[in-house]
């Protein structure tokens, strides 16, 4: 059974890389754009729409940052600060970092697999609209009072049928997204030989169907008992707690899951080998995968209080272990296996490491995920006392914008496919790099006032320190994110205007099968479906001289 929609006729008619018919005019092609189900389309404005909601976050980080400078004086009412926070935790989480993933999954997942086209288009492009639709609503709830522990009643209703169009959208893109990995794959392209971006987008897709429909019938709940007796889960005020188990660690670790496939990718081809012990690069992915269940259990934090009998301990380390500690040692299993393949590349040899723009957003990206899994690790220890203050957040923080500027350097490193176009180099490096202080900053002074006890969701606060230091780095840290993507989309846009030479098939030298066909690739993603023979096709093409045999 077929699983795709296209005809010949629409992909006779297509501009290349566009779904959008050649020939219309600027409204009809704006009209197509919008409306086509090619995933590549459908990706690139899930993108788009993730950036976008990336820089309206961060804007309301700079303003949280700034009410959270004197510690006393507030800039905004009790009732805006709430929804502050809220619109702060839920843009990072389903604004940002789970759609731009999943937004840059649809753009290649069916050309690194050698689909013709995703599995069940419409489906995900359905996806795309509700996701955007329910993000917009819940911004428009907030704002007028209807989040977690507002006071408009009939906002908080919208709010949460908002949040139940949002995952809707979410999970119906990750089944096509699982339907296209297991389905629909090049002839030789076993699940041992997929890139290592589209087996962990394959794991986490299968995550977000176990853990969202989870979270939707948590908001179910949430519904009935507001409209009724409001007697069983808090009312307005219980909102947050009962959906919180979605929007923080490990559940977001998940979410930041293909961030990880695309820095395991970009390794081998960065220093010019094929990456050594696939299977155990599969299973440290994998094991990051685990974090699903936590959502199943709806526990937010496992916590860790180590206290009473010995078995006591035990029944409270399993589970912390398990969702805590496992996650956190699948990344660091990617983490040493890109580690040896830097050990066994020739550094006495001629050849040098492809240093680029996209490994080190990757890079980069992997590390700032990695410290705030470590930072979620510590957080349940009960006898660390970081429970209840901004220490999560900067957990958060550092997961999240981690994740972006991993996907920000897959958006770099696929955009030929795309557009046929490259970024100028050495303005995205800089890029990178800023990224990495807008994260640090973002996030690391938020650790030591953990420690110093600075309470979470709070505007006012009161402990010794430099606690106005802290708020300003950290604001200054959201400002500094928001001119990165700007400026990074600045870049993104450019080539294509700026008579940039076009880039060949393959300008990176690389080893998926997506490197196999033009640039950009067509509708129809290949002239002739290829067939695979090992996990690096591309490579397979090119002669030991680098030239295509």
């Amino acid at each position: 059974m077929s699983t795709t929609d296209l005809s010949p006729d629409s992909i006779a008619t297509s501009a290349p890389g566009t779904g959008v018919a050649a020939g219309t005019g600027i409204v009809g092609a704006t009209a197509a754009w919008l409306t086509s189900t090619d995933s590549k389309v459908t990706g690139i404005k899930m993108m788009g729409s993730s950036l976008l909601a990336l820089a309206a976050t961060a804007v309301v980080g700079v303003l949280l940052g700034l009410e959270r400078v004197s510690g006393s004086d507030s800039l905004f009412d009790a009732g805006a600060l709430p929804q502050l926070f809220a619109a702060l935790r839920i843009g990072l989480v389903f604004g940002v970092l789970a759609p731009l993933l999943l937004g840059a999954a649809l753009a290649i997942v069916p050309l690194q697999v050698g689909a013709r086209s995703l599995a069940f288009p419409k489906l995900a492009a359905a996806g795309f609209w509700t996701w955007l639709s329910g993000l917009v609503i819940i911004v428009v709830s907030l704002a007028d009072n209807g989040g977690p522990g507002g006071g408009n009643a009939k906002m908080v209703d919208l709010f949460l049928a908002a949040h139940v169009l949002l995952v809707v959208g979410l999970a119906a893109i990750s089944l096509a997204l699982a339907t296209t990995i297991l389905t629909t794959r090049a002839p030789g392209m076993r699940l041992g030989r997929v890139p290592f971006f589209t087996w962990s987008v394959l794991i986490a897709a299968i995550g977000l169907l176990l853990l969202l429909p989870v979270l939707v019938g948590g908001i179910i709940y949430l519904f009935v008992d507001h409209q009724h007796a409001r007697a069983l889960f808090g009312g307005n005020s219980g909102v947050g707690s009962w959906i919180g188990f979605a929007m923080t660690q490990p559940a977001t670790y998940l979410y930041a899951l293909p961030a990880v496939g695309i820095t395991a990718e970009l390794i081998p081809v960065t220093f010019r080998q094929r990456m050594p012990m696939r299977a155990v690069t599969y299973a440290g992915i994998a094991l990051v995968g685990v974090a699903a269940l936590s959502g199943v259990t709806q526990q937010a934090f496992h916590d860790l209080p180590w206290t009473g009998s010995a078995g006591d301990n035990f029944e409270d380390l399993l589970p912390y272990a398990i969702f805590m500690l496992l996650p956190l040692l699948g990344v660091l299993i990617v983490m040493m296996m890109g580690l040896l393949a830097v050990r066994t590349f020739d550094w006495s040899g001629t050849a040098k490491p492809n240093i680029t723009a996209p490994f080190l957003f990757a890079f980069f990206g992997l590390g700032m995920i990695l410290v705030g899994m470590l930072a979620g690790a510590l957080y349940p220890i009960a006898d660390l006392g970081l429970q209840g203050t901004v220490f999560e957040e900067a957990a958060l923080v550092y997961i999240v914008y981690g994740g972006v500027l991993c996907a920000l350097g897959g958006i770099a490193w696929w955009l030929p496919k795309w557009t046929g176009r490259t970024m100028p180099t050495m303005p995205a490096m800089g890029l990178a790099l800023l990224g990495v202080l807008a994260t640090v900053l973002a996030a690391l002074p938020y650790i030591i006032a953990g420690f110093a006890d600075q309470p979470a969701n709070a505007g006012t606060y009161d402990y010794s320190g430099p606690s106005a230091v802290w708020n300003v780095l950290v604001t200054i840290g959201h400002a500094l994110m928001l001119l990165t993507v700007v400026a990074f989309a600045v870049l993104a846009l450019r080539p294509a205007r700026s008579g940039v030479a076009a880039a060949g098939a393959d300008p990176w030298g690389g080893q998926t099968l997506e490197w196999t066909t033009t640039s950009p690739a067509p509708i129809d993603n290949y002239d002739e479906v290829p067939t695979v023979m090992s996990p690096e096709p591309a490579l397979d093409r090119r002669g030991p001289d680098g030239a295509e045999r």
